[in-house]
């Protein structure tokens, strides 16, 4: 939580924001909560410390702004057109609408606007950007949503950029990135599926990217070279990160493979092997850019200097270390669990 007054009462509007859209019984209503929530966001993402953050803040104001402005004119002209509760009749209606929607939550292909964004911004605006912000979207998506080629294509796309996209990266917020824009193909799978699925995988990713992300805020971690020296004489700190990142890349038997894993055996029952094979391959490629961070690191010996300190207190670091630990556990039992009930 940010000790700034006015950044608190930014924080606490952003999500008055995506609770607006959530509880919205209009789509007008549901417009407004996401213009509430992006008005909210573009205070907490500027920083006299960070030159590049109004940089970010503009470019994300602009995709955002021309997504929402899209949403509007397609909400009015629908409802003029004809009337305003028949979207789930009509799957043309559904994708036009759906479009603006995939823009914010930076699915492919209009995902060009987010590693650029989080390459300028903080590790706490990052998750932000790639759990809180994709809420409401991705709620109002799940009504809409219907498995047709389109949708099947967008699906595709996404998990094949974010798995190849990551490859040619050092920097470990746009690795993130990248890694985000393969997890929205996973999740719209899962949204096909049905809502209970889709909440799962997103609370799981969800748990996997607060772990990361404040591991590599409190070492201060930016790039991948960082790795080599800086967290060296912290063992236990690094083993709880890279596992933390094969849990995120959906390694058995970690937490982030058990929603891939019933994913997978629902797209199998629904004969969406194609889909199923594409996902699979690229999360494969996301598992080599996490380890790709982690080899050098774990199989080389070096020596760390001694201004490299640490920028969290000490005692923090037990409760890092236990949430993801808790995490690991969770994974092996929740596997355990499915074993079983088979």
């Amino acid at each position: 939580m940010p000790k700034n007054s006015t950044k608190i009462l930014f924080l606490m509007t952003l999500i008055s924001g995506m609770l607006i859209s959530l509880c919205a019984n209009s789509w007008l209503g549901a417009w407004m909560g996401l213009e509430i929530n992006l008005l909210s966001f573009i205070p907490l993402l500027t920083s006299n410390k960070n030159m590049f953050s109004s940089e970010a803040a503009l470019k994300y104001f602009l995709v955002q702004a021309i997504a929402s402005a899209t949403l509007l004119f397609m909400i009015l002209f629908k409802t003029n057109s004809h009337e305003m509760f028949s979207l789930y009749q009509n799957k043309f209606w559904n994708i036009l609408i759906m479009i603006p929607l995939l823009m914010k939550i930076a699915s492919a292909p209009f995902h060009w606007w987010l590693p650029s964004v989080v390459e300028g911004i903080s590790w706490m605006n990052c998750f932000i950007i790639l759990s809180i912000q994709k809420i409401a979207p991705m709620i109002l998506i799940s009504y809409l949503i219907m498995n047709n080629f389109i949708i099947q294509v967008m699906i595709i796309l996404s998990a094949i950029i974010g798995g190849i996209g990551g490859l040619n990266q050092i920097s470990l917020r746009k690795i993130l990135a990248f890694s985000s824009i393969n997890h929205i193909g996973w999740m719209l799978v899962t949204m096909i599926m049905g809502s209970n699925l889709w909440w799962m995988y997103f609370i799981i990713y969800t748990i996997n990217i607060t772990v990361i992300l404040t591991l590599t805020s409190m070492t201060n971690l930016s790039y991948i070279t960082q790795t080599f020296n800086s967290i060296n004489t912290k063992k236990m700190l690094k083993f709880t990160l890279f596992i933390s990142l094969l849990s995120l890349g959906g390694l058995p038997p970690f937490l982030g493979f058990f929603p891939k894993w019933i994913a997978i055996q629902f797209m199998a029952e629904n004969s969406m092997f194609f889909t199923a094979m594409i996902l699979v391959m690229t999360s494969l490629l996301t598992l080599f850019y996490y380890m790709r961070i982690m080899y050098s690191t774990i199989m080389m010996s070096n020596s760390e200097v001694n201004w490299m300190l640490l920028i969290s207190p000490k005692n923090q670091y037990s409760i890092t270390l236990l949430m993801s630990l808790s995490s690991i556990i969770l994974g092996i039992l929740a596997c355990t669990l499915m074993i079983s009930m088979y």
